[in-house]
């Protein structure tokens, strides 16, 4: 797979615009960034770990020296911390919000707003902020791009437990996650007419698959760096996202058996329209809350 090649014939120069980008420092985002960078766009990198959020500054202006990149600090787990990183989007000029921030296998426990962390962190924050901004998203011509996951065919939403909190399994509980949040990106476009793209990487090797036992890791990390996508190749579905919109139950990502190859537009056939009609009801439900 050449990238440089990949890039020269589905992308365009990103001079003179802005790109959000939440999780910015995971390996995923990190080389979302690069491939960014390199077509000229500035950055607000939004994160939570602000030490960690000034090294990756960093490393991108030396690489890049004519963008310009914003630190925003916000942590998905925090809704306080998340309507505070609003406001100040709200003041700033930008063209493309890319929703990356996730949470895979991390110690439970509920949010301050009463869900289960991995949903509060994956969807509630995610879709708070896309709700926020999608006005002005829409008015600058932008585009909301969320990374969705294969993960939300592990499972099949419960309306008796919506965020999954009874679940222990980390793939069901990122799954269900994944699969309110990408649904919740179609009302979205159909209520406020932003543009949006549902993306996903597939499966790569980065920190977010990186949770298992450390012995275990350390046996399988090597098959896995064979098998999988490295990030470099796997965030391409997330810059053709940047460049190309999804209609209701489209989403983009690798060509062969969802997990390899280049990205490429396909129908997402895992979702019900009742599931589709309850979690739209449970996202104005979730939202008018926080809002107030």
């Amino acid at each position: 797979m050449n990238i440089k090649k990949w890039l020269q014939s589905n992308t365009a120069s990103l001079k003179g615009k802005t790109v959000v980008i939440t999780g910015s420092t995971g390996g995923l985002g990190k080389e979302i960034c690069k491939i960014l960078g390199f077509l000229g766009a500035d950055l607000i990198l939004v994160d939570r770990n602000f030490k960690k959020s000034s090294a990756h500054r960093q490393e991108i202006i030396s690489r890049f020296a004519k963008i310009k990149v914003t630190l925003l600090t916000a942590d998905m787990e925090d809704m306080d911390s998340v309507k505070a990183v609003c406001e100040k989007l709200k003041n700033i000029k930008f063209d493309y919000l890319i929703l990356n921030a996730g949470a895979y296998s991390i110690p439970r426990k509920k949010s301050s707003f009463g869900y289960d962390n991995v949903f509060q962190i994956n969807f509630v924050s995610q879709y708070y902020i896309a709700r926020t901004l999608a006005p002005l998203i829409k008015c600058r011509d932008g585009k909301i791009i969320t990374v969705g996951s294969i993960a939300h065919n592990y499972s099949i939403i419960d309306k008796n437990d919506i965020d999954f909190s009874t679940r222990k399994k980390s793939n069901l509980v990122y799954g269900n996650s994944k699969r309110y949040l990408m649904c919740a990106m179609y009302k979205l476009c159909k209520d406020t007419g932003v543009e949006i793209s549902v993306v996903h990487p597939g499966i790569t090797f980065t920190n977010i698959t990186a949770h298992y036992p450390p012995i275990v890791f350390a046996v399988i990390k090597h098959p896995m760096k064979v098998i999988f996508m490295p990030a470099r190749k796997a965030c391409l579905s997330v810059i053709k996202g940047v460049f190309d919109s999804c209609e209701k139950y489209e989403w983009i990502g690798p060509r062969i058996f969802d997990v390899w190859g280049l990205p490429k537009k396909s129908m997402l056939k895992t979702v019900s329209e009742e599931e589709y009609s309850f979690i739209s009801s449970v996202c104005d439900n979730i939202f008018k809350p926080i809002a107030h």
